[in-house]
């Protein structure tokens, strides 16, 4: 019993440590963000996407890669021991006194060492350590943009689905106004072009509704490939309404410089100057000699002696520097081009942290302008029901025509349908400053 349990623990600490090694720490990317929009299902298509989107599991292997060389490279700063087993035939002269078998079995144990007084090899662990650390923020930034994506596309999912209701009731209205126009042009009250009109709005309404409806299509069909799951079965994908879809936390209105310099971008384009800094080390320690020191302890059957003995061992140790010839025009040039690639990532580096300022101001102006433009569509929409609610008590009185009341509900549809537009463009502009900001809003 106590061995099988002692077997579960282990199992499960490498279980947790394979896991970690994989994933990027979930509380980094603020994922609490998204469920401050009430919506459960946007909370699983969430959650879906961080167990299922292939490109996370790409980005998670690569990261592998980067952590298993780190391994590797320090490795190769330890000293590297071997035997070998060996068979050996020979034939020598007769000497007095001294006789050696013909036939004979070597066992060499073989150990050697590149002293690494310079540092040489401890900075190319490093370098590689700086490669992996890059790749852990690539990573953290895969995961930021894939989040806001599924964020993005489940928004205008809503949208559409919105404006598909409203579209629906403007195409039912024009039709209702074309059959009318159609028993007028029988009896002769208006023209042929007048019922023309009538039936190209028709035809727009159609149009237009076709349009919507392929474009919630094909982002359902983008949602179920971010999530991980098969284009075929977003007949069995489940989504929310949009008239609850409403952000319940506050947007800053400013974002803090310490925020903006710990994007992941800018930290891997951090890493990445580092790591070329460090080449240029190796790259002038390059120009000094190795020191090398090889020792060998081999066992035989061919002296006299038992095979384990001292008499029929074989000892030495060699220790020296090597210095390379007529490569000194080659290190040169490696030296400038760990130099140039240097410059080339620093330059890479400023750029990257005014792209970083940039896109965060960005940001925010948009979703200043956007809350705006969304205030003054709603005003426009509050007059347009007064005009609607104007035209219903005309019906009623018998001042309009019913054509005319459907042109006005027309009118109030239209309307809905801008600001429907405009708070999803808001509320995508909050996805957008999610990412601008590194997850951390």
């Amino acid at each position: 019993m106590k061995i099988k349990t002692i077997f579960l623990v282990f199992a499960m600490f490498f279980i947790f440590t394979a896991q970690n090694c994989f994933a990027v720490d979930v509380n980094e990317l603020n994922v609490d963000f998204f469920g401050r929009f009430n919506d459960e299902n946007l909370n699983c298509y969430i959650q879906q996407a961080l167990e299922n989107n292939h490109d996370l599991k790409k980005t998670q292997h690569v990261v592998e890669q980067y952590r298993q060389q780190t391994k590797y490279s320090l490795g190769r700063e330890l000293p590297s021991f071997s035997v070998s087993a060996n068979y050996l035939g020979i034939k020598v002269p007769e000497l007095d006194n001294f006789q050696l078998k013909e036939n004979a079995f070597v066992l060499p144990f073989m150990a050697s060492y590149e002293a690494d007084f310079l540092l040489k090899n401890r900075d190319k662990t490093k370098a590689v350590k700086k490669s992996y650390e890059a790749a852990k923020f690539n990573e953290k930034a895969v995961y930021i943009a894939l989040l806001t994506d599924v964020a993005t596309v489940y928004t205008n999912i809503l949208q559409y689905d919105d404006l598909i209701e409203k579209q629906t009731e403007v195409l039912k209205n024009q039709q209702e106004i074309f059959q009318r126009n159609s028993k007028k042009f029988e009896q002769g009250v208006i023209s042929s072009t007048q019922l023309n009109n009538a039936k190209k709005n028709v035809e727009t309404a159609k149009s237009t509704l076709e349009k919507l409806q392929k474009e919630r299509e094909i982002a359902m069909m983008q949602l179920a490939v971010l999530t991980g799951n098969s284009a075929t079965n977003i007949a069995d994908m489940k989504v929310g309404n949009f008239d609850n879809f409403e952000y319940s936390g506050k947007i800053p209105d400013s974002i803090s410089s310490d925020v903006i310099f710990s994007r992941p971008d800018v930290k891997m384009a951090e890493a990445n100057l580092e790591k070329a800094k460090i080449d240029i080390r190796v790259a002038k320690k390059e120009f000094f000699p190795t020191f090398n020191i090889v020792g060998i302890w081999a066992f035989n059957t061919l002296a006299p002696g038992t095979f384990f003995s001292w008499e029929s061992s074989l000892a030495a140790i060699l220790a020296g520097a090597t210095q390379d010839i007529f490569k000194g025009g080659m290190k040169v040039a490696n030296l400038k081009i760990q130099k140039a690639k240097y410059e080339e990532l620093f330059e890479n580096y400023n750029q990257t942290n005014l792209e970083a300022v940039k896109e965060v101001n960005t940001a925010l102006c948009i979703i200043k302008h956007d809350q705006k433009v969304e205030d003054n569509q709603k005003s426009e929409l509050d007059y347009e029901t007064q005009n609607f609610q104007n035209a219903q008590k005309k019906l009623n009185r018998g001042i309009i025509a019913e054509p005319e009341y459907l042109t006005e509900e027309n009118k109030l549809i239209n309307s809905q349908t801008n600001y429907t537009q405009a708070k999803a463009q808001r509320i995508v502009n909050y996805f957008t400053l999610y990412k601008a900001a590194g997850a951390k809003l």
